[in-house]
């Protein structure tokens, strides 16, 4: 079924009276269910398991993907055959709709866990108490859900933004629920195949595991199973004797390997060919040439270890590549942000004129959080936030109280960028608050990096929620239950990362966080920009700062030969200066994903083959898939080596 929608002209002429009074008469559906108990249910634990892939993936990336469309196939797939096994009746859009809001709710949560609060305990080396981390990211995000809704009236009911992802989300529910289920059953079959095959490929390269298994359980059969290698090219070399190295230095040293990271490869294949291909250039570039002359000189210093041997590797280098990588990225991003001043100063236009529509003609007024929701409930939690900040981060009541505001205008900001791109500059806005809170509180990287979290996570927390708010505007839902429903994929979120962050990643250690296999780039990033804030480039070493000065140059190098190329220069400056915070390996696998899928789409042409249906038409829930199961695996095999393979081991 079409979605109903406007036209072009309809939402330039038409008041937001006219409009929504349309809506509520063609698209609204009533008291279609929505927000039940098994969507509610459903979206808590779908968003709680995906919670876990997002901090996965930003752990080892500095992103969070968006879960949407990936919860949306799930929940529809499951309830399909609970429906054909008579276990449950008929799943309503609606329903699904409202399961994606939380289910998408749930996976932002991670966001502060993978940056600001992460770059926070790396900072101060010492470890925030699990119920303040989640105290704090609950509240931060609820003043992110009040932030959201006064601006759905301006940028969804009125401007009616397309917010592309979200739209995506709609079109994909639409055609679900009105195709027959075939499209949506092949679709989560899809999902679930690669996910299976991702998490036996995983498992297979749990070594400890594996031998376990050989020497309990299959000792008296004549076969064993066989890990895969963490290094494909180690065999090759050993077999001919052969242990290449640059400038003197290993390439495991240089962590230049071909591991074989399957989630990663996935990971690649939605980024886009672009930032992949500017991630290859960036690290051949940090690893193979730079890492090795740096070292050379002395100034990436390694550790020796038992044997007398010097030990590089990731965390070594990275000490001295962040700071040129670190430049680059944020003079891109702060130019690409900056540049584009009439998106900036239309976000505030009508905001509070002609789109505020009088309360006694307002149609919508029975089915709209009510204004005094938003007037009452972000100064409370404002307030709430400044003493939590005061009381937990030794922020300034000050402070707090300069960023609560910021919260509302960085909001904006980034709600304009999501609608109409799909991205939300969450770096460029944390960057921005940092130089702020640098200049006004100077000297402090505690409160430089708590300030700027409330300011950039809520903002960035608040334009994502919008995204997921359009889905159901399309759709003719509710928006109260939507709004109900982010709150509890807030609690899900938090409830499910929290506890796994601390309990496998932390374990009371704030310097282990930082490792070859879990490089955190976006803690990384926030404490560099602290320290340099507050330390200032003298403190560097001469190369570092050389780095620093090129990285800002080339960010803005070519982020203007982006706007003159009008957009097709092939490389992003985020993507190379990327490349300088995480390994090599991890740089080649999402190249060689986005290389994959972008083959795919100029090979597999005609639309009828299992090829084109598969890897071009259902790319999102391959590579979902493929990102969900390897991403679980690898948790439950952390689990296992931390409590269970010691368990065994103690009582065998």
């Amino acid at each position: 079924m079409a979605i109903k929608q406007l036209t072009e002209a309809q939402v330039r002429d038409w008041t937001v009276e006219q409009k929504d009074r349309w809506w509520l008469e063609n698209v609204y559906r009533g008291n279609m269910p929505q927000l039940t108990l098994r969507s509610a249910l459903s979206g808590m634990i779908i968003g709680a398991v995906l919670s876990l892939t997002n901090l996965y993936i930003g752990m080892k990336t500095g992103w969070t993907l968006g879960v949407g469309i990936t919860s949306v196939i799930l929940a529809f797939t499951l309830f399909k055959v609970m429906e054909k096994a008579g276990a449950a009746k008929e799943f309503t859009v609606l329903e699904n709709n409202c399961m994606q809001s939380i289910a998408t709710a749930a996976g932002y949560m991670t966001s502060p866990l993978v940056a600001s609060l992460a770059a926070y305990m790396m900072i101060t080396n010492t470890v925030i108490p699990m119920g303040v981390t989640m105290i704090w990211m609950i509240s931060i995000s609820l003043l992110g859900v009040l932030c959201a809704f006064p601006l759905k009236r301006r940028f969804i009911n009125d401007e009616q933004h397309p917010f592309p992802e979200g739209r995506a989300a709609g079109v994909v529910m639409d055609a679900l629920h009105s195709g027959g289920g075939s499209e949506g059953m092949f679709k989560g079959k899809l999902l679930v195949v690669f996910g299976l095959a991702s998490a036996l490929a995983e498992f297979l390269k749990s070594g400890d595991l594996i031998r376990l298994i050989n020497e309990k359980l299959l000792g008296w059969l004549p076969f064993k199973l066989h890990a895969i290698p963490g290094a494909l090219e180690a065999w090759f070399f050993k077999l001919v004797g052969w242990h290449p190295k640059i400038n003197g230095v290993p390439l495991e040293e240089l962590t230049v390997s071909l591991e074989p990271d399957h989630v990663m490869v996935a990971a690649g294949g939605l980024m886009g060919v672009r930032t992949g291909v500017s991630l290859l250039v960036g690290a051949v570039v940090n690893y193979c040439f730079l890492a090795p002359y740096i070292i050379g000189l002395g100034d990436i210093k390694g550790t020796v270890n038992e044997a007398g041997v010097m030990h590089y590797g990731f965390k070594a280098i990275t000490t001295w590549a962040l700071w040129g990588g670190v430049a680059m990225m944020t003079t891109a991003s702060l130019l690409a942000f900056l540049s584009k001043p009439k998106m900036i100063f239309r976000a505030f236009t009508g905001l509070f004129g002609a789109g505020a529509a009088d309360k006694e003609n307002d149609c919508l007024k029975h089915i709209e959080l009510p204004t005094s929701v938003f007037l009452v409930g972000i100064p409370l939690v404002g307030a709430l936030v400044v003493f939590l900040a005061h009381k937990f981060f030794d922020v300034g009541i000050l402070m707090g109280v300069i960023a609560v505001p910021l919260v509302f205008v960085f909001a904006i900001i980034a709600a304009n960028s999501t609608a109409l791109t799909s991205i939300t500059p969450t770096g460029a806005l944390g960057k921005l608050t940092q130089l702020t809170f640098g200049a006004l509180a100077p000297g402090n990287m505690t409160t430089n990096i708590i300030t700027a979290s409330i300011t950039g996570e809520v903002a960035g927390n608040s334009s994502n929620l919008l995204m997921d708010i359009k889905p159901g505007y399309m759709l003719g839902g509710k928006p109260r239950h939507q709004a109900i429903g982010h709150v509890l994929g807030i609690f899900a979120g938090a409830f499910a990362s929290v506890p796994v962050f601390y309990l496998l990643f932390l374990r009371d250690n704030p310097a282990g966080l930082v490792s070859q296999k879990f490089p955190m780039p976006g803690a990384i990033v926030w404490q560099a920009v602290a320290e340099i804030l507050t330390k200032g480039l003298s403190e560097l070493p001469k190369t570092a700062l050389i780095a620093a000065i090129v990285g800002a140059f080339l960010g803005i190098f070519f982020e203007v030969l982006k706007t003159v190329s009008k957009n097709r220069f092939p490389l992003s400056a985020v993507g190379v200066g990327l490349a300088f915070v995480i390994p090599f390996t991890t740089c080649l696998a999402m190249a060689s994903g986005s290389i994959f899928f972008w083959v795919a789409a100029r090979t597999f042409k005609k639309k009828d083959s299992i090829l084109n249906k598969t890897f071009v038409e259902n790319l999102e829930p391959v590579c979902a898939g493929v990102i969900a199961g390897g991403a679980l695996m690898g948790i439950a095999l952390i689990v296992f080596q931390l409590i269970i393979l010691p368990w065994i081991q103690g009582t065998g």
